[in-house]
């Protein structure tokens, strides 16, 4: 029997920003476009450095008169100080909604969540968002704390691990588990093709080296979901190629086996693109094998 499945993420918390000009004060910070976001739409993007690197993503509801975002726990302070400092005199409001809970959902469509990529609903007291980055990816879910999965009986609560394994063999990154901070650029984690980049939005903070990468096809490394044979690696271990060469490093891990399906993928890594033909891969001891899936474009070599 088909069905879909629930968890709860206490890696996730949501910030809500309010105020006329929410949409133009995120539009000009998030590598996504918020600008024309209305009611009942979300996005997934990224805040930057200038230098084009990595600092915090988001999921951004737009729910009636207030933008709701889906962002890092234990790193809503850092991105809290970051927005009061563009904040300036912007007609914005910037508050921690404790009172709602993440979760996601995957699995088979059930009629009281979004059909369509990117649309929001409001279910259960709460909101669920389509993913943006892919159909399969399921939804996020911000629900009240007091009652969370209880008020949606058509989805099977699952431990956080199962969506783990889930969402690292559709190769999607988690935030700074996967993107390094202040050094991972958004299109060796696939925000091209996930549609966490919108290149013609005009400006955000990052906008102009991240599309020098783009045009440039300066892109070197890729992450993608490796099978490991042999004792899993930690997080930020080396990867290496037969004859010692760095290929890279090894990024989130699916650390429940129950949770991962025989010959399924156990993490996410960040691999040298030079790497991606020279064989299996090696780590503390481990055999480590890329997959290339089929929504992710290789940049061509030029010359």
């Amino acid at each position: 029997m088909s069905k879909a499945f629930a968890s709860l993420s206490p890696r996730r918390a949501v910030l809500a920003v309010g105020g006329e000009e929410r949409q133009t004060f995120l539009h000009g910070l998030f590598s996504c476009a918020t600008k024309s976001l209305t009611s009942g739409h979300g996005t997934w993007g990224a805040l930057l450095t200038a230098q084009g690197k990595f600092l915090h993503d988001a999921f951004i509801l737009a729910c009636d008169e207030v933008f709701l975002l889906d962002v890092e726990a234990d790193r809503l302070d850092d991105l809290l100080t970051r927005l009061k400092r563009y904040k300036l005199r912007s007609k914005v409001t910037l508050e921690p909604r404790p009172d709602l809970v993440v979760g996601v959902a995957w699995g088979d469509d059930i009629p009281v969540l979004p059909a369509a990529p990117g649309q929001v609903m409001a279910v259960a007291g709460g909101w669920a968002l389509r993913d943006p980055r892919l159909p399969s990816a399921g939804w996020r879910l911000m629900l009240p704390a007091t009652s969370a999965l209880s008020t949606l009986p058509e989805l099977e609560s699952a431990p956080l691990a199962r969506w783990d394994a889930h969402r690292i063999a559709l190769g999607l990154p988690d935030g700074s588990r996967d993107l390094e901070i202040e050094s991972a650029t958004l299109l060796e984690h696939g925000f091209a093709e996930l549609n966490g980049v919108d290149f013609k939005k005009g400006c955000f903070v990052g906008q102009e080296v991240t599309a020098r990468m783009r045009y440039r096809g300066l892109t070197k490394k890729r992450l993608m979901p490796v099978t490991v044979t042999g004792p899993l690696p930690a997080p930020d271990t080396i990867l290496r190629t037969a004859d010692g060469a760095d290929a890279g490093e090894i990024r989130s891990l699916c650390l429940d086996p129950a949770a991962v399906a025989e010959t399924a993928p156990q993490g996410l890594a960040l691999v040298r693109l030079a790497a991606l033909d020279a064989g299996p891969l090696l780590a503390d001891g481990a055999t480590v094998q890329p997959h290339r899936l089929d929504w992710m474009v290789f940049p061509v070599e030029k010359g």
